[in-house]
């Protein structure tokens, strides 16, 4: 009975040190920062011009890439205001652009302009990538939460290896996959253009043919009329 006593105080130390040990791990893997990259779709109606802000950090990375996915001409001007008002970048007629920015502490200022146009409205997609924004924050401060043996240490920084490796390459492919479904859009638009256009003037190549095939045929049978009257 006494054998049996210890054995079950022995399972439920290792249990309570699973435990802890687990739940240190959880508390880690909260600690992680979430991603602050972006993108976002909107309409720009004709003759309007449309403004966005981004806060950043000093030593940060910025980079915008927009496209227009659909309206007539694929076109829009683009410009970029650091936060004291300087013009940093600026795109005329573009159908499409990208830009990196070396931040400073502030607002940035990006515009999509459609003032050109007093007709056609603009579909814009655009993304935001944000890099080097937890500078405030220590890379190894996990390690307070870790109290073991330096084997353990060793262990877990191969582990938080991984899983940052893993993150870094799934947020890679979340912008791949964000951008060609960007482009898919944008073809898909442009061939409903072309598919209504190629319908619009096959149409109207049809009608002409057929006023042009009936005034042949009046010509013709007006040629060979008899117009000259029967006397009686």
């Amino acid at each position: 009975m006494a054998l049996t006593m210890k054995m079950v105080r022995a399972f439920l130390c290792v249990l309570s040190v699973f435990v802890s040990l687990v739940s240190e791990r959880l508390v880690v893997l909260a600690a992680f920062s979430q991603s602050v990259d972006s993108d976002f779709t909107f309409t720009l109606p004709a003759g309007r011009k449309e403004c966005f802000y981004q806060t950043m950090k000093k030593d940060a990375s910025l980079e915008i890439e927009y496209q227009v996915l659909d309206g007539a001409g694929l076109d829009v001007d683009f410009t970029v205001f650091s936060p004291l008002g300087q013009l940093l970048f600026s795109d005329y007629h573009k159908s499409d652009g990208v830009h990196t920015i070396d931040t400073e502490e502030g607002d940035y200022m990006f515009c999509f302009d459609n003032t050109f146009s007093s007709v056609s409205e603009k579909l814009i997609f655009f993304e935001l990538i944000l890099d080097n924004m937890d500078t405030d924050e220590d890379p190894d401060d996990w390690k307070e939460y870790v109290h073991g043996t330096d084997i353990l240490d060793m262990k877990l920084e191969d582990i938080m290896d991984t899983i940052n490796n893993v993150k870094a390459r799934l947020g890679k492919s979340s912008q791949i996959q964000t951008l060609l479904r960007a482009f898919e859009a944008r073809d898909r638009n442009i061939q409903e253009s072309n598919f209504e256009r190629v319908n619009f003037w096959s149409v109207v190549n049809l009608i002409a043919m057929v006023l042009v095939s009936g005034v042949q045929v009046y010509l013709v049978r007006s040629l060979f009329e008899d117009k000259r009257k029967i006397r009686t």
